[in-house]
Protein backbone atom coordinates (compact mmCIF):
# COMPACT_ATOMS: atom_id res chain seq x y z
CA UNK A 1 0.00 0.00 0.00
CA UNK A 2 1.15 3.26 -0.97
CA UNK A 3 0.09 6.52 0.64
CA UNK A 4 0.44 9.68 -0.89
CA UNK A 5 0.16 13.33 0.68
CA UNK A 6 -1.26 16.00 -1.53
CA UNK A 7 -0.40 19.81 -0.52
CA UNK A 8 -2.84 22.37 -2.15
CA UNK A 9 -3.51 25.80 -1.58
CA UNK A 10 -5.99 27.10 1.02
CA UNK A 11 -9.43 25.69 0.09
CA UNK A 12 -11.85 28.70 0.01
CA UNK A 13 -15.82 28.75 0.70
CA UNK A 14 -17.23 27.15 -2.42
CA UNK A 15 -14.34 26.07 -3.91
CA UNK A 16 -14.77 23.05 -6.17
CA UNK A 17 -13.14 19.78 -4.21
CA UNK A 18 -13.08 17.62 -7.00
CA UNK A 19 -11.25 20.10 -9.21
CA UNK A 20 -9.03 20.60 -6.53
CA UNK A 21 -8.38 17.42 -6.07
CA UNK A 22 -7.51 16.38 -9.58
CA UNK A 23 -5.45 19.54 -9.70
CA UNK A 24 -3.44 18.52 -6.68
CA UNK A 25 -2.94 15.22 -7.85
CA UNK A 26 -1.48 16.38 -11.45
CA UNK A 27 0.59 18.64 -9.22
CA UNK A 28 2.56 16.20 -7.60
CA UNK A 29 3.12 14.10 -11.02
CA UNK A 30 0.89 11.33 -9.72
CA UNK A 31 -1.74 9.37 -11.85
CA UNK A 32 -5.35 8.21 -10.64
CA UNK A 33 -5.58 4.33 -10.98
CA UNK A 34 -8.45 2.29 -11.07
CA UNK A 35 -9.15 1.17 -7.38
CA UNK A 36 -7.41 3.99 -5.63
CA UNK A 37 -8.69 5.48 -2.56
CA UNK A 38 -9.04 9.11 -2.05
CA UNK A 39 -9.21 10.52 1.70
CA UNK A 40 -10.74 14.06 2.06
CA UNK A 41 -10.04 15.86 5.83
CA UNK A 42 -13.66 16.79 7.00
CA UNK A 43 -12.97 20.11 7.34
CA UNK A 44 -12.22 21.30 3.92
CA UNK A 45 -15.41 19.66 2.73
CA UNK A 46 -17.36 21.68 5.99
CA UNK A 47 -15.12 25.13 4.62
CA UNK A 48 -16.14 24.03 0.88
CA UNK A 49 -20.29 23.96 1.91
CA UNK A 50 -19.56 26.93 4.06
CA UNK A 51 -19.75 25.17 7.45
CA UNK A 52 -17.37 27.73 9.23
CA UNK A 53 -19.21 30.30 11.42
CA UNK A 54 -18.13 33.60 12.75
CA UNK A 55 -18.67 33.42 16.75
CA UNK A 56 -19.89 37.13 17.58
CA UNK A 57 -22.63 35.96 15.40
CA UNK A 58 -23.81 33.89 17.56
CA UNK A 59 -26.10 34.64 20.67
CA UNK A 60 -25.36 32.17 23.79
CA UNK A 61 -27.83 30.64 26.00
CA UNK A 62 -27.99 30.53 29.80
CA UNK A 63 -26.81 27.63 29.64
CA UNK A 64 -24.17 27.64 27.23
CA UNK A 65 -23.02 30.35 29.46
CA UNK A 66 -22.81 28.12 32.36
CA UNK A 67 -21.21 25.17 31.05
CA UNK A 68 -18.27 27.59 29.39
CA UNK A 69 -17.75 28.41 32.65
CA UNK A 70 -17.53 24.65 33.40
CA UNK A 71 -15.15 23.66 30.53
CA UNK A 72 -12.91 27.26 29.97
CA UNK A 73 -14.64 27.64 26.70
CA UNK A 74 -16.08 30.70 24.59
CA UNK A 75 -20.08 30.67 25.41
CA UNK A 76 -20.98 31.64 21.63
CA UNK A 77 -18.99 27.84 20.94
CA UNK A 78 -20.57 26.23 23.60
CA UNK A 79 -23.79 27.82 22.06
CA UNK A 80 -22.84 25.50 18.54
CA UNK A 81 -22.11 22.93 20.49
CA UNK A 82 -25.26 22.27 21.94
CA UNK A 83 -26.81 22.91 18.43
CA UNK A 84 -25.19 20.28 17.15
CA UNK A 85 -24.78 17.39 19.71
CA UNK A 86 -27.73 14.92 19.83
CA UNK A 87 -26.50 14.55 23.50
CA UNK A 88 -23.69 15.91 25.98
CA UNK A 89 -22.36 13.49 28.68
CA UNK A 90 -19.54 15.90 30.30
CA UNK A 91 -16.21 16.75 30.07
CA UNK A 92 -12.56 18.42 31.16
CA UNK A 93 -11.46 21.77 30.29
CA UNK A 94 -11.75 22.84 26.58
CA UNK A 95 -13.49 19.54 25.71
CA UNK A 96 -16.64 18.40 25.89
CA UNK A 97 -17.91 14.71 25.13
CA UNK A 98 -20.73 14.68 23.02
CA UNK A 99 -22.65 12.35 20.57
CA UNK A 100 -22.90 13.89 16.95
CA UNK A 101 -24.64 11.72 14.22
CA UNK A 102 -24.07 8.93 16.37
CA UNK A 103 -20.07 9.08 17.49
CA UNK A 104 -19.02 9.72 20.03
CA UNK A 105 -16.56 13.08 19.88
CA UNK A 106 -15.68 15.85 21.33
CA UNK A 107 -17.49 19.24 20.90
CA UNK A 108 -19.60 17.86 18.47
CA UNK A 109 -16.52 17.72 15.99
CA UNK A 110 -16.63 21.62 16.13
CA UNK A 111 -13.15 22.92 15.73
CA UNK A 112 -11.18 26.59 16.29
CA UNK A 113 -8.33 25.11 14.50
CA UNK A 114 -7.64 25.93 11.39
CA UNK A 115 -10.68 28.46 10.98
CA UNK A 116 -10.35 31.73 10.36
CA UNK A 117 -9.58 33.78 13.76
CA UNK A 118 -13.00 33.94 16.31
CA UNK A 119 -14.21 31.22 13.75
CA UNK A 120 -15.20 27.86 14.33
CA UNK A 121 -15.45 24.92 11.72
CA UNK A 122 -18.65 22.20 12.14
CA UNK A 123 -18.52 19.04 10.75
CA UNK A 124 -19.80 18.54 6.85
CA UNK A 125 -23.18 18.11 6.19
CA UNK A 126 -24.12 14.30 4.52
CA UNK A 127 -20.76 12.94 4.56
CA UNK A 128 -21.94 10.02 3.42
CA UNK A 129 -23.98 11.29 0.55
CA UNK A 130 -20.85 13.97 0.53
CA UNK A 131 -18.57 11.01 -0.26
CA UNK A 132 -20.92 9.24 -2.62
CA UNK A 133 -21.13 12.27 -4.65
CA UNK A 134 -17.55 12.65 -4.78
CA UNK A 135 -17.05 9.65 -6.04
CA UNK A 136 -19.55 10.11 -9.00
CA UNK A 137 -18.13 13.34 -9.78
CA UNK A 138 -14.19 11.52 -9.80
CA UNK A 139 -15.96 8.60 -11.96
CA UNK A 140 -17.66 11.24 -14.72
CA UNK A 141 -14.11 13.64 -14.89
CA UNK A 142 -11.48 10.79 -14.83
CA UNK A 143 -13.62 7.23 -15.75
CA UNK A 144 -11.70 5.74 -12.59
CA UNK A 145 -13.78 3.63 -10.21
CA UNK A 146 -12.03 5.04 -6.79
CA UNK A 147 -12.82 4.74 -3.20
CA UNK A 148 -14.01 8.00 -1.15
CA UNK A 149 -13.01 8.70 2.47
CA UNK A 150 -14.26 11.42 4.37
CA UNK A 151 -11.58 11.95 8.09
CA UNK A 152 -11.65 13.55 10.94
CA UNK A 153 -9.63 12.54 14.03
CA UNK A 154 -10.57 11.69 17.14
CA UNK A 155 -9.74 10.76 20.98
CA UNK A 156 -9.98 7.13 22.58
CA UNK A 157 -10.42 6.60 26.08
CA UNK A 158 -7.39 6.49 28.16
CA UNK A 159 -5.15 7.06 25.03
CA UNK A 160 -3.19 10.20 24.49
CA UNK A 161 -3.24 12.13 21.03
CA UNK A 162 -6.03 12.16 18.18
CA UNK A 163 -6.00 9.24 15.34
CA UNK A 164 -7.98 9.24 12.53
CA UNK A 165 -11.58 8.58 12.37
CA UNK A 166 -13.48 7.34 9.08
CA UNK A 167 -16.62 9.64 8.85
CA UNK A 168 -18.11 8.54 5.76
CA UNK A 169 -16.75 6.16 3.15
CA UNK A 170 -17.44 5.06 -0.66
CA UNK A 171 -16.88 2.65 -3.50
CA UNK A 172 -15.68 0.12 -0.57
CA UNK A 173 -16.40 -1.76 2.46
CA UNK A 174 -15.84 0.21 5.58
CA UNK A 175 -15.72 -3.08 8.03
CA UNK A 176 -14.74 -6.17 7.26
CA UNK A 177 -16.62 -9.19 9.05
CA UNK A 178 -13.78 -11.69 11.09
CA UNK A 179 -16.66 -13.64 13.09
CA UNK A 180 -16.98 -16.28 10.65
CA UNK A 181 -13.52 -16.80 10.69
CA UNK A 182 -10.49 -18.73 12.88
CA UNK A 183 -7.27 -18.07 14.30
CA UNK A 184 -4.02 -19.38 14.05
CA UNK A 185 -4.87 -22.22 16.58
CA UNK A 186 -7.65 -23.00 14.78
CA UNK A 187 -10.31 -21.38 17.42
CA UNK A 188 -13.67 -19.32 15.62
CA UNK A 189 -13.36 -15.38 16.31
CA UNK A 190 -16.42 -14.87 18.17
CA UNK A 191 -16.76 -10.71 17.88
CA UNK A 192 -14.00 -9.36 16.33
CA UNK A 193 -14.52 -6.96 13.23
CA UNK A 194 -12.05 -4.99 11.24
CA UNK A 195 -12.65 -1.24 11.54
CA UNK A 196 -10.87 -0.89 7.92
CA UNK A 197 -12.02 2.94 7.04
CA UNK A 198 -11.00 3.84 10.15
CA UNK A 199 -7.55 2.30 9.74
CA UNK A 200 -6.78 4.07 6.30
CA UNK A 201 -8.34 7.15 7.94
CA UNK A 202 -5.34 6.80 10.76
CA UNK A 203 -3.05 6.22 7.89
CA UNK A 204 -3.92 9.56 6.33
CA UNK A 205 -4.45 11.72 9.50
CA UNK A 206 -0.41 10.20 9.72
CA UNK A 207 0.63 12.69 7.06
CA UNK A 208 -1.93 15.26 6.65
CA UNK A 209 -0.75 16.60 10.52
CA UNK A 210 -3.01 18.21 12.98
CA UNK A 211 -1.51 22.40 12.25
CA UNK A 212 -0.57 23.66 9.29
CA UNK A 213 0.72 21.46 6.80
CA UNK A 214 -1.80 21.89 4.09
CA UNK A 215 -2.71 18.59 3.07
CA UNK A 216 -6.17 18.18 2.41
CA UNK A 217 -5.82 15.16 0.55
CA UNK A 218 -4.19 11.58 0.84
CA UNK A 219 -4.08 9.29 -2.09
CA UNK A 220 -4.08 5.61 -1.27
CA UNK A 221 -2.63 3.23 -3.76
CA UNK A 222 -3.05 -0.68 -3.54
CA UNK A 223 -4.95 -0.62 -0.10
CA UNK A 224 -6.25 -3.92 1.06
CA UNK A 225 -9.70 -3.57 0.63
CA UNK A 226 -13.25 -4.77 -0.68
CA UNK A 227 -14.73 -2.75 -3.66
CA UNK A 228 -18.64 -2.13 -3.70
CA UNK A 229 -20.93 -0.33 -5.53
CA UNK A 230 -22.99 -0.59 -3.10
CA UNK A 231 -24.39 2.15 -1.32
CA UNK A 232 -21.88 2.16 2.55
CA UNK A 233 -24.73 3.57 5.09
CA UNK A 234 -23.85 5.20 8.72
CA UNK A 235 -24.90 2.27 10.15
CA UNK A 236 -22.15 0.05 8.92
CA UNK A 237 -19.65 2.13 10.89
CA UNK A 238 -21.46 2.02 13.95
CA UNK A 239 -22.44 0.25 16.84
CA UNK A 240 -25.16 -0.21 18.87
CA UNK A 241 -24.91 1.25 22.20
CA UNK A 242 -26.02 -1.35 24.26
CA UNK A 243 -23.25 -3.81 22.32
CA UNK A 244 -20.53 -0.71 23.04
CA UNK A 245 -17.86 -2.25 25.83
CA UNK A 246 -17.66 1.86 26.40
CA UNK A 247 -21.17 2.90 26.45
CA UNK A 248 -22.35 0.17 28.48
CA UNK A 249 -19.70 -0.02 31.25
CA UNK A 250 -20.05 3.43 31.78
CA UNK A 251 -23.87 3.55 31.64
CA UNK A 252 -24.02 5.77 28.85
CA UNK A 253 -27.23 6.09 26.75
CA UNK A 254 -28.15 7.69 23.51
CA UNK A 255 -31.17 9.13 25.03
Amino acid sequence: MQVHALKTPLIKPKDNIVNALLQAIEKHNLKLEEKDIIVIASKVLAIAQGRVIKLNQISESRKAKTLAQIYLLKPQFVELILHEAEQIYGGVEKAILTLKDGILTVNAGIDHKNAPADHAALWPLEPHQQAEDIRNRIKKKTGKNVGVLIMDSQVAPLRMGTRGLALAASGFKPVKDYRKEYDLFGKPLLITRHAIADDLASSAHLLMGESNEKIPFVLIKNAPVTFTDKRVSSEEMQIQFEKCVYTSALNISAA
